[in-house]
This record gives C-alpha cells, structure tokens and sequence, in this order.
C-alpha cells in the first residue's frame, strides 16, 4: 500500500506520541471511513446488498484481486 510520505509521517507521529502501533489507527481509519467510501463509490443496489450482508454473492459475481499489499507488474517496475 502506498500512501503520501506526509501522512505516513503524521501516522508515524500519532502512533509515538500514543504509544500505539500504527496498524491500530490504520484499521481505526478503515473501519471509521468504509461506509463512506462505500456511499459514494458503490451503486444504491450494490450497497443495499453489502448493507444486508450478501457479500458471498457479491464476491462470486466478481473476479476481484486484492491490491491493498501486491503490486502488480506495473506497480513493481516503477
């Protein structure tokens, strides 16, 4: 995952400064943002269904790929 140098170094901060580690903000940033991210990138239908928990039917309708941590070929001649 690439982030901004200037946040990875505010992340770093809060996490020193609180004696935490920087994966719990991280996954406090995601859980606080996904619904969110998820009402302004997903169709009503989509997200009606994520709502209702039908996530199975939504992963099997879709080849997807995670690239939260992978890069891909591109990615890895830059």
């Amino acid at each position: 995952m690439r982030i901004d140098p200037v946040i990875e170094q505010r992340l770093r901060v809060l996490a020193e400064a609180t004696g935490r580690k920087q994966s719990f903000f991280l996954q406090r940033m995601i859980e606080e943002g996904i619904e969110a991210m998820e009402e302004i990138w997903l169709s009503p239908d989509t997200l009606a269904k994520v709502r209702n928990g039908d996530l199975p039917e939504l992963l099997a309708a879709h080849s997807t790929t995670s690239d939260l941590f992978d890069l891909d070929a591109t990615d890895a001649a830059l």
